[in-house]
């Protein structure tokens, strides 16, 4: 384990990767750093741990993830390191990977090759609907953006055992999320964007599912019918939002710290 002056001069000489990659790698290390900075900032980071990982562009077998003691605070795309589907390093960098983050993202990846990008969090709320019965409840327009894509994987402990990949790929299938039962939330998009916006989303609709579960009120539920309507036309939302979304939010990274860019 290097020590944190060992780890900062490792750090500062991956900041010569971008004239070592190709340009289409350099876009992609700085899109997920900004995925890793807008995760810590809407708090949903559990300190080190966690991981996001994203496709190296043109390449089935290896991808970008976060190196193992960075806070997402820290990461920048040239700290961002490149690894096979089963968490080894494909370059000679004397960082490390958690061992656990491709038991998840290795399986995912591997199986779905429609996925570019995977987040898994492990928040408060998050975890919370994750231990209730019914999961995720249609009680709010955030849980709408989201319901209808979920599928639910029991907890079989902390994700070290690789014999958990296939029961994990079942439970998932071709949704876009999958609730951890007693662990997280796990969101997939062909894109860094994609998996972003589920998750934001989804966090939002578990917060407000333990909000409005806390008391003794009974709760509303919409009709199926409009439950049916409101999913339909956030399927149909990317047509006229055309990502106007995530440039708002590079925007703001931008005006609070840009060195995610390094």
């Amino acid at each position: 384990m290097l020590t944190n002056e060992e780890l900062q001069r490792v750090l500062q000489q991956r900041q010569q990767l971008r004239t070592q990659v190709s340009p289409e790698e350099w876009a992609a290390r700085v899109e997920l750093a900004a995925c890793y900075r807008l995760i810590a900032h809407f708090r949903m980071t559990d300190w080190i741990y966690n991981h996001i990982s994203s496709r190296v562009p043109g390449s089935h077998e290896h991808y970008l993830i976060n190196p193992f003691g960075l806070l997402y605070e820290e990461v920048s795309a040239s700290n961002l390191v490149k690894v096979d589907v089963h968490g080894r390093l494909a370059e000679d960098v004397p960082l490390e990977v958690n061992p656990a983050a491709f038991v998840i993202h290795g399986a995912i990846h591997t199986a779905r090759p429609d996925v570019g990008c995977v987040l898994h969090t492990h928040t408060a709320a998050g975890v919370a609907v994750a231990a209730q019965a019914d999961g995720l409840l249609p009680i709010s327009q955030h849980a709408m953006r989201v319901y209808g894509q979920i599928g639910y994987h029991d907890f079989e402990g902390i994700a070290l055992d690789n014999a958990e990949q296939q029961r994990l790929v079942a439970d998932m299938g071709s949704n876009n999320i999958l609730i951890l039962r007693n662990h997280g939330l796990l969101t997939a998009g062909r894109t860094v964007p994609e998996a972003f916006e589920l998750m934001f989303y989804l966090e939002r609709a578990c917060q407000i599912q333990i909000a409005a579960t806390s008391g003794p009120q009974k709760l509303v539920f919409p009709s199926a019918d409009v439950q049916s309507r409101a999913i339909a036309q956030f399927a149909d939302s990317p047509s006229y939002i055309q990502g106007r979304d995530w440039l708002a939010l590079i925007r703001l990274l931008d005006r609070i710290d840009p060195s995610y860019r390094s």
